[in-house]
């Protein structure tokens, strides 16, 4: 991790930037104080996005949407009844 000031920030900025897309993370400091981290995106939005990539490693329950029970439903919409 590496630690700068917002002007060294300020005048090597694309530099920084570069360093940050190529893994490093940097800290920005005023006056010794971490103030921000400039960090590399985690998905990179060009790449193109490959579907059914998951298939068969999901599973979701036949039931899935079905009603709740009755004392569940209300104890997620806070009108349950305290002595339950």
């Amino acid at each position: 991790m590496k630690h700068v000031s917002i002007q060294e920030a300020k005048t090597h900025f694309s530099r920084l930037v570069q360093e940050a897309a190529a893994g490093e993370e940097i800290v920005i400091t005023k006056y010794g104080q971490p103030r921000a981290r400039l960090v590399p995106l985690l998905h990179d939005p060009q790449t193109p996005r490959e579907f059914g990539r998951m298939r068969g490693k999901i599973w979701i329950a036949d039931d899935f949407d079905a009603p709740l029970p009755d004392d569940l439903l209300a104890l997620f919409e806070g009108t349950a009844d305290d002595d339950a």
